[in-house]
């Protein structure tokens, strides 16, 4: 029998019904609205997203991670880390050792990979050209190796009824390997008004 990972019945059946990656990016798209964090800092587990229905990038992959991981893939996290711009997290799976991602974002080109990236670089400079703040800088950086969850098992991230920050802090402290050489970063333009438009369409405001 599957294991349940600690969800009740009525969880595991949310779950279960996600049962293609892609079906997860849906649900993350249209049955979970982005977090703006007005209350404060959040952290949920993907217990609380299912209750709560909002998350943000980090809640958003923690959620991704644990619906790929009732499927059978590893619950893997990769951090994208870029300047004068926030973090975002991916989710990670593979098929037939091909690597793919799930995603929460805000911004619609930073969300969704099919698995057709060779290796993670590939996969990563793929949000690249999308990946920009408010003043139109192309701000992507450098990329972690992929964390296994099942390291914060003992901490029941899964269902915790309360917000998961060790993971988060875990992800920003662990070395990040550079995308671009210091020249590169001289010669990058800035994205122009249409892909700029496009990134942004049904943002939440």
């Amino acid at each position: 029998m599957p294991p349940d990972f600690g969800f009740t019945t009525r969880e595991l059946a949310v779950l279960r019904r996600l049962d293609q990656p892609w079906k997860i990016q849906r649900f993350l798209d249209e049955g979970v609205g982005y977090d703006r964090e007005r209350e404060g800092p959040r952290c949920r587990s993907p217990r609380l997203v299912l209750r709560d229905r909002v998350a943000h990038c980090m809640s958003g992959a923690l959620f991704a991670a644990a619906a790929l991981r009732v499927l059978g893939h590893a619950p893997l996290l990769l951090d994208l880390e870029a300047v004068r711009d926030d973090d975002h997290v991916l989710a990670l799976y593979r098929v037939r050792r091909h690597w793919g991602a799930v995603a929460k974002s805000n911004y619609s080109g930073l969300r969704f990979r099919e698995p057709v990236y060779r290796n993670l670089r590939e996969l990563v400079m793929s949000y690249f050209e999308q990946y920009y703040n408010l003043r139109g800088e192309k701000t992507l950086r450098r990329y972690s190796r992929p964390v296994n969850l099942a390291r914060f098992d003992h901490l029941g991230w899964m269902t915790s009824e309360e917000d998961v920050w060790d993971i988060p802090h875990h992800l920003v402290a662990i070395a990040h390997v550079p995308l671009l050489t210091p020249a590169m970063i001289a010669g990058l333009g800035r994205i122009d008004a249409r892909l700029f438009a496009a990134g942004q369409l049904g943002m939440a405001k």
